[in-house]
Formats: structure tokens, sequence, C-alpha cells
């Protein structure tokens, strides 16, 4: 990910353990924000969701979305990147939310499975980048 300034690469790092903020927008154009686990493969933000969740059905929708990723330890040190949801993927997203798992709780098996519940992975195209602190 080039377009993160070196000031603030460390965010993206499992080891900062850094929470994005996501904003998706309902039907009524109204912003619905949620705090999650995220991770990058160096080009996109990769975010986890069950089937049917407000996020899920907000980024189907309408996949436009903005991340605050906050550093843990200064809140007032944080990336805002606004950009599109480029590809919805079950492929591997079981295996996803386990990594994720890992990265924040240090078990690398997600606590919260429960059958029949459709998990996916949420590809983000970071398209404006804002580093602030």
């Amino acid at each position: 990910m080039n377009k993160i300034p070196e000031s603030h690469q460390d965010l993206l790092q499992d080891e900062k353990r850094a929470f994005v903020f996501l904003s998706t927008l309902m039907a009524d154009g109204s912003p619905q924000v949620t705090p999650v686990w995220f991770n990058t493969d160096g080009e996109y933000f990769l975010i986890n969701s069950a089937q049917g969740r407000v996020k899920d059905r907000n980024m189907r929708a309408r996949p436009v979305v903005t991340l605050c990723v906050q550093d843990p330890t200064d809140p007032y040190r944080y990336l805002q990147v606004r950009g599109h949801v480029v590809e919805i993927n079950e492929t591997g997203a079981d295996a996803h939310i386990d990594a994720l798992a890992g990265k924040y709780t240090g078990v690398f098996k997600y606590q919260h499975h429960q059958p029949g519940i459709k998990r996916f992975i949420y590809k983000i195209l970071p398209e404006k980048i804002d580093a602030h602190g």
C-alpha cells in the first residue's frame, strides 16, 4: 500500500492491532459506523463479516466506504481512507476470520463461528488517504 505515508505504515502492521472504524451508507443515505478487525494484502484493505449484517447489506448495495484506522496508543493519530468495495468473496473467509482473531486476540480460531452462517471477505480499494497526527 504505497499510498499510505511511511509515518503511518505501522498502523497496518499486525503488532499494532489497530481497529478500523468502517463507515457505510444506509438506504436513506445516513452513515452507519462499525469498529472492525482488518488486515491488508499490500494493495487492499480486507475486512470480514457475516452475510446479512447491516454492513454486509450496505456494502453490497452501496460499495462506497470510509475507513478510519486509529492508533490504539494515540487517538489523535489516524488514517482516514475513502474507497470502494471492489470484491466480496466467500472463498477463504473462514480462514481469514481465524487469522484476524489471531491478530486481535492471540487465538487463531474465531470463537464465534456459527453453523450455517456464511462469512465473506470485503476487498476495499483505497482511493483517497489522509494521515493525521
